[in-house]
């Protein structure tokens, strides 16, 4: 499942990137996906809107099994 992350990541970056930031794949483990924001999005004060409303609902749509992602 981390390989598929990775992908769907890779298709997200280019906006993180547009603004400075990036994201990072920390892990997947029973369906919790552990992040780190980057750059610009790692000192956001929207870096958790920009997680759970932009990369989990991204994440959930595109693969059921995740249930959560969270920034580490």
């Amino acid at each position: 499942m981390s390989e598929t992350v990775e992908n769907i990541l890779e298709q997200i970056r280019p906006s993180l990137q547009a603004d400075g930031g990036d994201v990072e794949l920390v892990g997947v483990k029973d369906g919790v996906v552990s992040l780190r924001l980057t750059g610009a999005c790692g000192c956001c004060p929207m870096s958790t809107m920009t997680l759970k409303m932009g990369i989990e609902r991204i994440l959930k749509s595109k693969l059921p099994e995740v249930k959560e992602v969270v920034s580490v």
